[in-house]
């Protein structure tokens, strides 16, 4: 059996993705959890980084683990009076669930998985980034989606502002 570092490097990475996943599923406070999603969602960018997929490793540090979740625990912080607040557990009913969902979910993406072709060898010819290519394209060939999304974007924060300022008018009056 051959092992090189990039074989090392993968089950690494995959280990980092999976372990603290499953962590998230026991850990008893919030803010526990919230760092196993962030051990986890390092995972994930280091595994899209050595799969050549840097643009996606990037972004997935950046928006999930700079943005996002940074975001959950001010959220924590900010409106719970004991950050630490226990999850109440409902075991009786929560494994049968699980259970039946999680069988659901791999039913559904066996049925996915094993209906596409994957082509080994279809990556950049010349080996470089992904991100120069990713960029012309979008601000070439896609130039109209990716206008259409940021005016979308720009439609639901406003939205987001006023419902948020709406609710804070009612709650004085």
């Amino acid at each position: 059996m051959d092992i090189n570092m990039s074989t090392v490097m993968f089950f690494a990475f995959a280990l980092l993705a999976v372990f603290p996943a499953f962590m998230v599923l026991f850990a008893k406070d919030i803010v526990r959890v919230a760092f196993w999603l962030l051990a986890s969602l390092s995972g994930v960018a280091g595994l899209y980084i050595i799969m050549g997929a840097d643009f996606l490793g990037l972004t997935q540090v950046l928006v999930y683990i700079g943005g996002i979740l940074v975001l959950i625990l001010f959220g924590i912080m900010m409106t719970s009076k004991d950050p630490l607040l226990k999850r109440a557990r409902h075991v009786e009913r929560s494994v049968v669930t699980g259970i039946v969902t999680g069988a659901l979910v791999f039913a559904a993406l066996a049925a996915v998985i094993l209906g596409i072709g994957f082509e080994s060898g279809k990556g950049r010819a010349d080996g470089g980034a992904t991100t120069t290519a990713l960029g012309e394209a979008l601000l070439t060939d896609y130039i109209l989606p990716f206008e259409v999304v940021s005016v979308l974007l720009l439609f639901v924060l406003c939205g987001a502002a006023h419902v948020a300022r709406r609710r804070k008018e009612g709650a004085h009056a």
